[in-house]
């Protein structure tokens, strides 16, 4: 509880956070199909920022609930040789924006996130995640590693939405990953 203490604030004032330019906030006109969506998408890269900054092998596991709300399980490392955590959300679609609009809820709600599914593959084999605010992107992959070629191309897409491509780091998946040049 007292970790928490001191976590819930850093996490409000991040999610309170202003972009400091003057761009309209981020929108996607993405057409989600949830079932496909759902199950867990490794973490290739983001931009860092401190609730996932130095984290390994990170995941999201998405899972479709009974009353249409989506369960959000962040797994990861702080090592590779200790075992997985994990942190808890629940995501809420936002109707009217063909599943590609979340609202994520962690801390029983205390603190919301929002989330834009920008473009996935058709085979639903990567996807492209970014935030309003254009603060916050994720490359997300089924697979823990990906073609360099690919996560060079999936990154430069983020310019066209606005985004510095150079703030989107790889997160290590594997042991050897650590302390390469494009990982954090």
């Amino acid at each position: 509880m007292r970790r928490l203490a001191l976590i819930l604030p850093l996490l409000l004032l991040a999610a309170c956070a202003a972009t400091g330019g003057t761009m309209p906030p981020l929108t996607t006109d993405a057409n989600i199909n949830l079932e496909r969506y759902m199950g867990r998408w490794w973490v290739i890269a983001n931009v860092p920022y401190f609730a996932e900054r130095g984290k390994l092998a990170a995941a999201d596991v998405y899972t479709l609930r009974e009353d249409g709300r989506i369960t959000n399980t962040y797994v990861y490392r702080k090592a590779f040789d200790e075992p997985e955590k994990s942190m808890n959300g629940v995501a809420e679609v936002v109707p009217g924006t063909n599943n590609a609009q979340w609202r994520i809820a962690f801390f029983w709600g205390l603190v919301k996130a929002d989330y834009l599914v920008m473009e996935v593959a058709p085979d639903y084999s990567w996807a492209l995640i970014g935030h309003p605010k254009r603060k916050l992107a994720w490359i997300f992959s089924r697979k823990p590693v990906m073609d360099e070629a690919l996560y060079q191309d999936l990154r430069q897409r983020f310019a066209a939405w606005g985004y510095d491509p150079e703030t989107i780091l790889k997160v290590p998946q594997k042991a050897e990953q650590v302390g390469q040049p494009g990982f954090q």
